[in-house]
């Protein structure tokens, strides 16, 4: 996803540029709060047995703004930080995401969202370059992290709407 556009949400990772990466949060987390506005019900019913409700989606990237967060935050204060594995499955149904009230989930993804935002905006050029390195080995820069971020949510989006991303 780092190196070429994907085939089903429509996002150019590559082409995305370092500083549209806030203003792209920002916008997808409008995009989920206008979808958790939705029939609550309607936010639970799942499409099929293994693929994720609407309401499922929008707990998953409010927890992966919160989680990309605390990484950014490592790779800019620690030298190469190992990020500990995160099983998203798992969490999903430890913190019962099926059972959340999509309104409170809504204003967890927009403050989600706005936090990392500003953590983005606040790397100093000089920073992009720092590294860390993901459980399974992948080494990110804050550059490739922030593309390799932006590209999770969008592509929710899609997998909640089917609807591609709108390229800027």
């Amino acid at each position: 996803m780092l190196e070429r556009p994907c085939t089903e949400c429509g996002l150019d990772t590559p082409a995305v540029g370092f500083a549209q990466v806030p203003g792209m949060i920002r916008a997808n987390a409008a995009a989920w709060t206008e979808l958790l506005a939705g029939d609550p019900a309607a936010l639970r019913e799942r499409p099929r047995p293994e693929v994720w409700s609407v309401l499922e989606y929008a707990c998953h990237v409010r927890d992966v703004f919160r989680l990309f967060d605390v990484r950014l935050r490592l790779m800019l204060t620690e030298d190469n930080p190992l990020f500990a594995n995160w099983d998203q499955d798992a969490t999903a149904v430890e913190e019962r995401y099926e059972e959340q009230d999509p309104a409170i989930v809504s204003v967890e993804l927009a403050a989600e969202a706005e936090q990392l935002a500003r953590s983005f905006e606040a790397v100093p050029d000089s920073a992009r370059a720092r590294t860390g390195l993901r459980s399974d080995g992948a080494r990110f820069t804050v550059e490739s992290f922030a593309r390799y971020l932006i590209h999770d949510p969008v592509h929710h989006r899609y997998d909640a709407t089917g609807r591609q991303h709108e390229q800027l």
